[in-house]
């Protein structure tokens, strides 16, 4: 198992299988990944909700996971999913959908 941190949660990434883009980062506590490897679909623990919930519960856009990794130092895990429409809550294929500028605002790419 990884290296829980104080709060019993872990990072987790998830990544397309097939291109490698990073999707959306958030993490995880010992239910959310024994429901991960119990259904094959994304769970996670939502910090602001204090809850589990499954990554397109109400959306559709659920992830199917295909392989999930641990970082050398246990602490974080990238979960290699096929995404079922967009990963991201504002409808962008991924939730990393902007860039810091070097005047420090951010720009949609």
């Amino acid at each position: 198992m990884p290296k829980f941190d104080s709060a019993g949660l872990v990072t987790a990434v998830a990544v397309d299988h097939q291109t490698g883009a990073l999707l959306m980062l958030a993490h995880m506590d010992a239910e959310a990944i024994a429901r991960t490897r119990e259904t094959g679909f994304a769970h996670f623990h939502s910090r602001s909700r204090g809850r589990l919930w499954m990554k397109g519960e109400s959306s559709g856009h659920v992830l199917k996971v295909i392989e999930i990794r641990v970082d050398c130092d246990q602490d974080a895990l990238e979960l290699r999913v096929e995404p079922a429409g967009p990963a991201c809550h504002t409808m962008a294929p991924t939730c990393f959908f902007r860039r810091m500028t070097p005047e420090g605002t951010l720009e949609r790419i």
